[in-house]
């Protein structure tokens, strides 16, 4: 059975959507493993870094995107098929990456996360508004041995569809205030979440990102962090840590002219930065 990871922070611009998308690449890629990245975050960034904007138009219009599940539920409709809208193949390297799938998002979902939030679970009757998701993951789990969520940065029902069907969560950060003073909520919000619902989820990790090694307030964060995962305060913190690059933020373009995970990441430590967090995450998931 797959293992499901979602990637979370309540607050934006943390890397998070690099970290998993890089991630992705590398357990296919690197290790072989069979991954399909889901893509619950209405900006829509994972999809268009692993699909041309075009092809995510078709998908979009054919009723083939998250968006579709979420509104099928709503209106009662049966519209998205899971098996038509997972896209294989994907990357934005040449030719794509053989054993990496999709599963696109829409930018629609900002407006069904707002139904959502309004209708008791009672109306979906034998389907709880939680496990939409699920719902349909459910029979191709077996197809994949990681599937990545990418969530968006809030504690919505869409995010808590995630949730609800992960084996485990990492939170990337960069290790300032505004970006971890959430962390704590997170891990509240989710564990009561997991209580109530009876989950086996737990946080797998933090990942500290855009880390600049010249900045005494991230050196600092960085040495708090630590300090409180190993007094159990919170979960373990990576052994990798991504730096602040400007290519790392380019690698996403689904233009680049790239062949091979090294062309695309291998500017400075890039690649052997997300090769280690490929392997950790394999280790610590």
């Amino acid at each position: 059975m797959a293992k499901v990871i979602s990637f979370i922070n309540l607050k934006g611009g943390v890397g998070k959507t690099t970290s998993a998308i890089a991630v992705s690449e590398f357990l296919a890629e690197e290790h072989q493993k069979r991954v399909l990245v889901v893509d619950l975050d209405p900006q829509t960034n994972a999809t268009i870094s692993l699909i041309s904007e075009e092809q995510w138009k078709i998908q979009d219009e054919a009723g083939q995107t998250l968006r579709q599940l979420f509104d099928d539920k709503l209106k009662k409709t049966n519209v998205f098929d899971v098996h038509n809208a997972i896209i294989r193949g994907v990357s934005n390297l040449h030719g794509g990456i053989q054993n990496l799938s999709l599963l696109p998002s829409s930018l629609g979902l900002i407006e069904i996360q707002d139904q959502l939030a309004l209708i008791p679970g009672g109306t979906f009757y034998s389907v709880s508004p939680v496990d939409i998701l699920g719902s349909v993951l459910q029979p191709v789990l077996s197809n994949y041995d990681f599937v990545i969520i990418d969530c968006p940065p809030n504690l919505g029902i869409i995010t808590l569809n995630g949730i609800n069907i992960s084996t485990g969560y990492l939170i990337p950060t960069i290790p300032d205030i505004l970006s971890t003073y959430g962390i704590p909520q997170i891990l509240n919000r989710i564990e009561a979440f997991a209580k109530v619902n009876t989950l086996s989820v737990q946080p797998k990790g933090i990942i500290v990102s855009k880390y600049r090694a010249q900045s005494s307030l991230h050196n600092t964060i960085l040495a708090k962090l630590r300090g409180d995962a190993n007094a159990g305060e919170l979960p373990p913190i990576f052994d990798t840590v991504i730096s602040e690059a400007n290519k790392i933020a380019e690698s996403v373009d689904v233009d680049a002219n790239v062949n091979t995970l090294r062309q695309k990441y291998g500017y400075g430590n890039n690649y052997a930065t997300y090769s280690s967090l490929a392997t950790e995450v394999i280790g610590r998931c």
